[in-house]
């Protein structure tokens, strides 16, 4: 089976915590046989999808890791921007028809919480790997 490239999404917001994210996702993409090829770090995890979107147009990767964190603060703000992140990411990966897959923690938790989520980027990897695989076998069933 053909290789699988990925781009990588990463927000820098929350940064000490992101950085562990993309090293574990990096390694973790390795062991699972995928190439990163592409990597676009953007603000926060608000800013992901103009990112998520510019590696879909140039059309060089099966799927796309979108990494971040929204940690609550003392507004709803962190529930806005992981929505709306979320739901855009979505729209993507139905546009373009590739995976785009969610590696972003939160909304609703505090700072330790997110620490012990950073190991979740590996699932994000895993997801969009798994995925690239499933549909190119469905489509070779399909012919």
């Amino acid at each position: 089976m053909e290789g699988i490239k990925l781009g990588f999404v990463v927000a820098e917001f929350h940064r000490d915590i992101t950085y562990m994210m993309e090293v574990l996702a990096r390694e973790h993409a390795e062991f699972l046989g995928a190439e990163v090829t592409e990597t676009i770090r953007v603000p926060g995890a608000f800013d992901v999808p103009i990112a998520v979107k510019r590696i879909l147009e140039k059309g060089d990767v099966d799927a796309v890791v979108a990494l971040g964190c929204v940690i609550e603060g003392e507004t709803e703000h962190d529930e806005v921007v992981a929505q709306h992140a979320a739901r855009k990411i979505m729209d993507l990966s139905l546009e373009y028809d590739k995976p785009v897959s969610l590696g972003i923690s939160g909304p609703g938790m505090g700072r330790i919480a997110a620490q012990e989520r950073i190991e979740y980027a590996k699932r994000a990897v895993e997801a969009a790997v798994k995925l690239v695989r499933r549909l190119r076998e469905y489509d070779k069933q399909k012919g």
